[in-house]
């Protein structure tokens, strides 16, 4: 038997109540006072035939059920804001979560951003960015721009583009560096991929340079190091291009080796999205226009 439609005010009472584990730190929240968030909760409470609070001498806890009914109860109202969201000043907005490497985000992304809200005003994108380590469904995530090899357990990938790594440093670290096999007598500046050295060495057949440097999770962090001429670092030229036009950065050779490229990754399970479909397009449009590295 479906029991009847339960108040709405009474179900925000006690999430938020739940949230804060406090009737008073809820009350002021949703702007009533202490006494009628209790009693909407406690009607919520006769509604379902069980207890959700305990009430201690010093705040609340959850009964088995408050936790239970907990998580169901913030998904639907996060739900709802997020349907809820697409309605700004008279006209209907779809909210596009993405997560990007910040290499990615910086060096590529963002000085794109504008041409696509142009191209795309009714989609509202979010950016966050992260260190290549992204979990889609936990995030809340409709896309994420990774670098690697496009091999996700339970995710969709289409590649981008390969950014293949190049040796940079300071400039004023050039004159120093005539042959590759000068490296050696640099501090060379270390990811979290330990191979990395050893593979430009062997694309620059030298033997294979021993990086004692320090480690570092992203690419940008490299860079920025390598600029201030404490270390040589191998980072994705194509996405360092105004440090190379700024004279931050210098290449002192052309070798590359290519250790993954740029993928636009979803779940599998996520079906697209209008916004999502937009995005894709745009991007992958975008990727194919002519872009210059710096020799």
């Amino acid at each position: 038997m479906l029991r009847p439609h339960l108040p709405l005010n009474a179900l925000r009472a006690f999430e938020a109540a739940a949230r804060h584990l406090s009737f008073t730190r809820a009350a002021i929240e949703l702007c009533v006072t202490p006494a009628a968030l209790s009693h909407q909760v406690k009607g919520l409470e006769e509604r379902l035939g069980a207890e959700l609070f305990r009430r201690l001498p010093r705040g609340l806890s959850l009964t088995d059920e408050g936790q239970a009914l907990l998580p169901t109860l913030r998904e639907s109202f996060d739900r709802i804001a997020g349907m809820l969201e697409r309605f700004e000043a008279g006209r209907s907005v779809e909210v596009l979560n993405i997560g990007a490497v910040g290499t990615f985000a910086l060096g590529w992304l963002l000085p794109r951003l504008a041409a696509f809200r142009r191209a795309h005003p009714a989609i509202d994108l979010r950016l966050t960015t992260n260190n290549n380590r992204v979990d889609l469904a936990a995030e809340g995530l409709d896309y994420a721009l990774r670098f690697g090899s496009g091999a996700w357990h339970g995710t969709a990938a289409e590649r981008l583009f390969d950014a293949p790594m190049t040796a940079v440093c300071a400039p004023s670290i050039l004159p120093r560096l005539r042959r590759p096999a000068d490296l050696g007598k640099e501090v060379l500046l270390r990811s979290y991929r330990a191979d990395e050295w050893k593979l430009w060495s062997a694309a620059a057949s030298i033997e294979p340079l021993l990086a004692r440097g320090p480690v570092f999770d992203s690419s940008i962090a490299l860079a920025e190091v390598a600029a201030a001429g404490e270390g040589v670092a191998l980072v994705p030229a194509l996405l360092f291009q105004r440090h190379f036009e700024a004279s931050r950065l210098a290449r002192p050779f052309p070798v590359e080796v290519s250790l993954g490229g740029y993928w636009l990754t979803w779940l599998q399970s996520r079906s697209l999205t209008p916004a999502m479909l937009a995005f894709r397009d745009w991007l992958f449009e975008a990727s194919r226009q002519p872009a210059t590295v710096a020799a």
